[in-house]
């Protein structure tokens, strides 16, 4: 399965130190620089999003908030307000290797990058530490492959 964001807004909630505005051409125009690659781009502000985007409350709760993320609290989701514009770091962007999904449907944990959970919910963290955490001299594939049987088996879908 493909990565699909939920919109938790957990990886752009930084990234104000990231994606600093550079410019501002008017008429929701900007250049943006990434301030690790020198990277710029020029964005500009979706048109079904600029009323979204002129609320800066944000930043009051997420002060390191990207300058272009916003969320809506009614909707429970988060929203680039340039994704048509975006930067290509940001087009990359997978939040997880595995999601974890427990019986209801519900977020119950990530697999990051290098084997890492990052989860709240017990049983799948000790099932993690037992089962898991001491699987070696598997290769990516093979790793991931044994985990997502491990959890299933375990009552949990997953995402790729």
């Amino acid at each position: 399965m493909t990565f699909e964001c939920s919109q938790c807004g957990e990886c752009c909630s930084h990234l104000g130190l990231v994606h600093t505005i550079q410019k501002d051409y008017g008429d929701y125009r900007f250049l943006i620089n990434n301030v690790y690659t020198g990277e710029r781009t020029e964005v500009t502000v979706d048109p079904d999003k600029i009323a979204l985007f002129c609320d800066r409350s944000i930043f009051s709760e997420r002060p390191e908030a990207c300058p272009f993320f916003r969320f809506d609290r009614a909707a429970a989701k988060g929203y680039c307000t340039v994704h048509t514009t975006r930067p290509g770091i940001c087009r990359d962007y997978g939040c997880w290797r595995i999601l974890i999904l427990n019986t209801d449907g519900q977020r119950a944990g990530r697999i990051m990058c290098q084997r890492f959970l990052a989860s709240e919910d017990e049983r799948l963290s000790r099932i993690f530490h037992e089962e898991i955490d001491d699987l070696c001299g598997l290769d990516d594939a093979a790793w991931d492959e044994r985990v997502i049987r491990v959890l299933v088996t375990a009552g949990y879908s997953v995402r790729q």
